[in-house]
């Protein structure tokens, strides 16, 4: 697989990944609590991400 749209990726893009499965868990914590603590994880994972990302930008 060739993921150079997602190395090449700005840091927004994270954060708005990130901000929508914050939504989405927050829209169903209520139906069902396993999507949600993934969708949590996901959010995390995509904010780290995208903080990663601006911290190796601003270093260049």
């Amino acid at each position: 697989m060739n993921f150079s749209s997602i190395k090449n990726a700005s840091p927004i893009f994270f954060y708005f990944i990130s901000i929508g499965a914050f939504v989405i868990a927050n829209a169903i914590r209520n139906i069902n609590i396993t999507l949600y603590y993934a969708l949590l994880i996901i959010g995390l994972v995509f904010f780290f991400l995208g903080l990663m990302r601006r911290i190796k930008q601003r270093q260049k």
